[in-house]
C-alpha cells in the first residue's frame, strides 16, 4: 500500500533543493517513502483539512522506487543501523544529563 496521507500520522517536508521527505511520524512505515504497512495500527484519518482547497505548494510527487529499496539486504542494512543508533541513545543522553548537571549548558539545575 502506498504512503496514506490521508493519515494524521503522515508528514511531509520539501526543503529549499526540490527535494521532499515523506515519513510516518510514528516511525511505523519500515518502507517509507513508498509504502504504508497494509494494516498499519498508528493508521487515524487526517481532519484537520476535510474540505481544504489546497495550493500550488503541494508536495511533489513521491519518485519512483528504486530497484534496491526493497530487497532483503537493504532491509538489514537498515535495521542494523536502526539497532546502533538505539544503542547509542542512552549514553547520549546520560552525557547530556550529566552536563546539565555540572552547568555546562549555561543552566544550573539542583534537582
Amino acid at each position: 500500500m502506498a504512503m496514506r496521507e490521508g493519515c494524521k500520522n503522515f508528514q511531509s517536508r520539501t526543503y529549499t533543493g526540490g527535494e521532499t521527505a515523506r515519513y510516518c511520524a510514528l516511525d511505523l512505515a519500515p518502507e517509507a517513502p513508498w509504502r504504508c504497512p497494509e494494516q498499519c495500527e498508528g493508521f487515524q484519518p487526517r481532519l484537520a483539512d476535510v474540505a481544504w482547497v489546497h495550493g500550488s505548494l503541494i508536495s511533489p510527487a513521491t519518485p519512483a522506487e528504486p530497484e534496491t529499496a526493497a530487497t532483503a539486504e537493504a532491509q538489514a542494512m537498515l535495521a542494523e543501523a536502526a539497532m546502533i543508533v538505539d544503542m547509542e541513545v542512552p549514553s547520549a543522553l546520560e552525557e547530556v544529563r550529566s552536563k546539565r548537571k555540572r552547568g555546562l549548558f549555561g543552566r544550573r539545575k539542583d534537582r
